[in-house]
């Protein structure tokens, strides 16, 4: 519990160079040094956490775009529903998530500064233990679960905003992250605000790479799924990290 206690965790927005980093080399991130009494207090997070410190109405990304182009993200829809739904997945993915298990999922959407693109991001909060988390994981990586367009999550397109057409078709770029220090699958799936449809969809961790030529590449559609998963994931850090302060300043006391 002191290990987690003292974990230093980031305050939410990135560098350029890290993230930039992680988008390009690690589609499936783990947060590590979190102790077993703090992976169970997380799974009441949600519960916690008022909406706008999970999903901001605003993130800022400085230097997340192609070339490191800042970039701002705004939210237009948080989704109403929580109860777990296997509809927020393709088939295989949500046959892959099953394991796991599935106390609550939540999701919102957000376009960026010019409402060109639109991407919904979501966190799945897991039933399951963390050895079940882990095995999650690592059939996650042995099998590069991660690259596959068969298990890409599905969007969420509140009605009335720039996300109003964002159905499967239109899915260009996407990114799911496995958590084992945290009972959390975080993901993001990106596409246009125009509604088009895009013929192959791209994994985040392969549109940011530069000079790839593909469609999703070069809108940007990597960058802003991977951008937004990671600014979100920090979210649900620095979340985590308060709840056990409060949950060990209690016990003390």
């Amino acid at each position: 519990m002191a290990a987690a206690v003292c974990l230093v965790l980031g305050l939410g927005l990135l560098g350029g160079s890290l993230l930039g980093s992680r988008l390009a080399g690690a589609p499936v991130t783990t947060v590590s040094a979190t102790g077993p009494r703090t992976y169970e207090l997380a799974r009441t997070l949600w519960e916690e956490t008022p909406v706008d410190e999970i999903f901001p109405r605003t993130l800022n990304g400085p230097d997340a775009g192609p070339g490191g182009a800042d970039r701002r993200w705004t939210r237009i829809g948080v989704d109403p529903r929580t109860r777990c739904s296997d509809a927020a997945f393709d088939p295989l993915l949500a046959r892959a998530l099953a394991p796991v298990g599935c106390v609550r999922l939540l999701r919102a959407t957000y376009t960026d500064a010019t409402a060109t693109s639109v991407t919904t991001v979501g966190v799945l909060v897991v039933e399951g233990d963390r050895a079940a988390v882990r095995a999650l994981r690592k059939r996650w990586t042995d099998e590069r679960l991660g690259g596959r367009a068969d298990m890409v999550p599905r969007p969420y397109a509140p009605a009335g905003t720039p996300a109003a057409g964002f159905g499967d078709r239109q899915r260009a770029s996407w990114t799911v992250r496995v958590h084992t220090g945290l009972p959390f699958v975080t993901y993001a799936v990106s596409g246009f605000a125009d509604g088009r449809s895009v013929e192959r969809p791209q994994p985040a961790a392969e549109a940011v790479v530069p000079g790839d030529t593909a469609a999703p590449a070069q809108a940007g559609m990597g960058h802003e799924a991977g951008g937004l998963a990671e600014l979100v994931d920090n979210r649900l850090r620095e979340a985590a990290d308060a709840q056990a302060r409060r949950a060990a300043g209690e016990e003390q006391r």
